[in-house]
């Protein structure tokens, strides 16, 4: 028997389930990348407030695969959130998601409710890459393929910034006023990226869109949970404890953060009962989130990986991981950050530590290493940036680079074919898989001007940190490497 809202009384005791009554919940915000991370996330703190406002319900919108569809559809939108550490586990059924939409099925459908009056927040959480934007400069990739089809079938758009600026241009038209749109992605001053990008995208179709998208609102946000993807076995755990089978459960971590501009014209949920932050200005902790869990993060994946380490906890039981990491942080990276005035960096990185050590959270080093050219300038490139315009030092924010470039080639240690999920594979691929030399390596990527600027492919301490660290990474191997760290 499938979890649905007829099978929600058949719930052991100690499952939690809605406090309110999910056939009367409404649509009142348009998610756009409704993955695992919204899941764990955003969709948990409005799931916490709806007792309070039912009209704050969830139309979740995939833009490239029907799955998350198809499996949540049968179940009304329901999904099992199981939170877990060493200490234990709680389950929890989350009923805020009231509507499932398949982009590239129904784009109509997805219009129309982006469109309509009662859909006040339009939320997204589709990676870095799914903003068709030069990560280097936050600016509008007008060569994607995706912009380009969009600008040609305005109508049935491909990217979420086509969708975005059609509906806004079809609720001008009706009179209705514009939604906010809100980034949950790891991006730097997210909403600032994405209003830019959308405002460049209605500039090329239209100039009046251009002026509506001056006005809109884009409140920049932090995220913070750790959201392993979801395998077979944890599927057939959730059924034992439930009774019942639920298709995508979703597993996480006690930890939860999400910190958010106040810039809400057409109203939000009291997301603050549930334990959101609301402040004027979300970049300094953005960035702290960016610099310390972020790169940390992208650094220990490729490093484990190569290691052989396939989760982040056994990464993380590495000799020299974990002092690589701590080094990392608080080294390097903490002295880049502005002031945080009553914020307890040292109790910060501590408490990162810990959450990468959780045995119970299965986050795959291969997971996290996906998207890579999308994430170092954001993660450790801007990191660099700043150490080298401080005249500082930055070896292992270098060796995280390096990993990448080692992992990207599509080799691990011994030879075998990695299975390299990133925009660029073909294109790194075709620059370096028959390269060996470190220095030829290293410089074929500082071509990559969408990955590595101008300043810093131009920077020679830099790229000569780059080919020691990759020198060390070829002739020793990743857990010698990390062993000199011990």
């Amino acid at each position: 028997m499938r979890l649905s809202r007829l099978t929600l009384d058949r719930l052991p005791e100690a499952v939690k389930k809605p406090n309110y009554d999910p056939a009367q919940v409404s649509v009142g915000i348009v998610h756009l990348g409704i993955g695992a991370f919204h899941r764990a996330h955003q969709a948990v703190f409005t799931d916490s407030i709806l007792a309070e406002d039912v009209s704050w319900g969830i139309s979740g919108v995939s833009l490239r695969s029907p799955d998350t569809r198809d499996a949540l559809e049968p179940q009304d939108g329901l999904y099992t959130l199981k939170i877990q550490d060493g200490e234990g586990e709680q389950l929890q059924v989350v009923g805020s998601i009231v509507e499932l939409l398949c982009a590239p099925e129904e784009p109509e459908a997805v219009l129309r409710r982006m469109a309509d009056p009662a859909t006040r927040i339009v939320s997204l959480t589709i990676t870095e890459k799914g903003y068709c934007h030069n990560p280097a400069t936050g600016t509008l990739d007008e060569a994607h393929p995706d912009v380009v089809h969009d600008l040609a079938n305005p109508q049935r758009p491909r990217s979420a910034i086509g969708f975005i600026v059609e509906a806004l241009a079809r609720r001008e038209a009706a009179g209705i006023a514009p939604f906010t749109l809100l980034c949950c992605d790891n991006l730097p001053s997210n909403g600032h990226v994405l209003k830019r990008v959308v405002r460049r995208f209605a500039e090329l179709r239209d100039p009046v869109l251009a002026a509506l998208a001056d006005r809109l609102s884009c409140p920049s946000t932090m995220v913070d949970r750790i959201v392993p993807a979801t395998t077979d076995s944890d599927r057939e755990g959730i059924a034992t404890a439930l009774g019942l089978e639920d298709a995508w459960p979703i597993m996480t971590e006690p930890f939860q953060q999400w910190v958010i501009e106040d810039d809400f014209p057409r109203g939000r949920p009291a997301w603050e009962k549930a334990g959101a932050v609301f402040v004027d200005d979300v970049a300094v902790f953005e960035m702290m989130k960016l610099r310390l869990l972020n790169g940390s993060h992208s650094t220990l994946a490729y490093l484990g990986y190569l290691a052989g380490a396939e989760t982040v906890a056994e990464a993380m039981a590495l000799p020299g991981m974990e002092v690589l990491i701590e080094g990392l942080m608080r080294e390097e990276a903490t002295p880049t950050l502005p002031p945080l005035p009553g914020f307890d960096l040292a109790a910060y990185r501590a408490d990162l530590l810990r959450r990468f050590r959780n045995p119970r959270l299965r986050h795959r080093t291969w997971q996290i290493a996906m998207d890579g050219s999308q994430k170092l300038p954001q993660r450790l490139l801007g990191t660099i940036r700043d150490r080298l315009r401080a005249g500082a030092g930055y070896e292992r924010l270098a060796l995280g680079v390096a990993a990448w470039m080692r992992y990207a080639r599509g080799f691990d240690e011994r030879g075998r074919e990695i299975d390299v999920r990133d925009p660029h594979t073909a294109r790194i691929a075709a620059l370096v898989q028959d390269i060996v030399e470190p220095e030829q390596i290293v410089d074929a990527y500082l071509t990559m001007r969408d990955v590595f600027d101008a300043d810093l492919a131009g920077s020679d301490p830099f790229r000569l940190a780059l080919v020691k660290a990759l020198t060390r990474l070829f002739g020793q191997g990743s857990a010698a490497t990390l062993r000199a760290y011990a």
